[in-house]
């Protein structure tokens, strides 16, 4: 990774970070502020209702810290979940047809509005940068289909790949498609799918195990599709 690039993920990440570290900050400010107004109005009282409100802040402090750690604890988690990408996976990726496996990393920082024409057609379940550098290398007259936001909502992008190359993006709907559409779209992949290649990352568990398995997709341990069956 050059530096310029290290800078520009690094720029991107700080505008991911800031909207969640601003309302840290205050409430942090605002817990100074409270401990000094109580000081200011309990003074003018007694010492007794002074030693009283020292009392108080201390046992308001355990708890609140105690909490704070559990929050604080709950960002490393959450960033090792989000970065779970598995690289090593990238055999088995292609013994399933894939020609080449790439780092996410390749895609999910900010990148040029026109890039070096890459793929004649992309589906995208990512979102935000990601997106946005997929559209900037697909080919001329290539097509984009966008049907997740793991990365974000955003779409921090430019126009130049759709009117200098002409590319297409398509908003894929799980929800409200019609039933002849979704018809369709079963009857190609009974006919396109491989199979056998559907059945080796196919893997059943009984209901018992859904909540563990859960876990274990969360922290990225799973590999494949898991079909629970609910009356083993």
């Amino acid at each position: 990774m050059t530096a310029a690039s290290a800078a520009a993920q690094f720029a991107a990440s700080v505008r991911r970070i800031a909207p969640l570290a601003w309302p840290v900050l205050i409430g942090q400010l605002a817990v100074l502020a409270f401990a000094t107004v109580d000081t200011v109005l309990v003074a003018r009282l007694s010492p007794i209702d002074l030693a009283a409100l020292a009392v108080g802040s201390a046992v308001f402090v355990t708890v609140f810290l105690g909490f704070m750690g559990v929050v604080l604890g709950v960002g490393p988690v959450a960033g090792q979940l989000f970065g779970a990408g598995r690289l090593e996976e990238a055999d088995f990726l292609k013994i399933l047809g894939a020609a080449e496996v790439i780092s996410r990393d390749e895609l999910s920082a900010p990148g040029k509005p026109l890039a070096k024409e890459r793929w004649a057609g992309v589906v995208d379940a990512v979102g935000s940068h990601t997106l946005v550098n997929a559209c900037a290398a697909t080919r001329y007259g290539g097509t984009v289909a966008a049907c997740g936001l793991a990365q974000g909502m955003d779409f921090p992008g430019s126009v130049a790949p759709f009117i200098l190359r002409g590319i297409t993006l398509c908003g894929i709907d799980s929800v409200m498609a019609p039933f002849a559409v979704r018809t369709a779209a079963w009857a190609r992949l009974a006919q396109d799918l491989d199979l056998a290649k559907l059945e080796s990352i196919t893997r059943e568990i009984p209901l018992a195990q859904a909540v563990q398995a859960g876990a274990d997709i969360l922290a990225g341990r799973v590999r494949g599709r898991l079909v629970v069956n609910v009356n083993a």
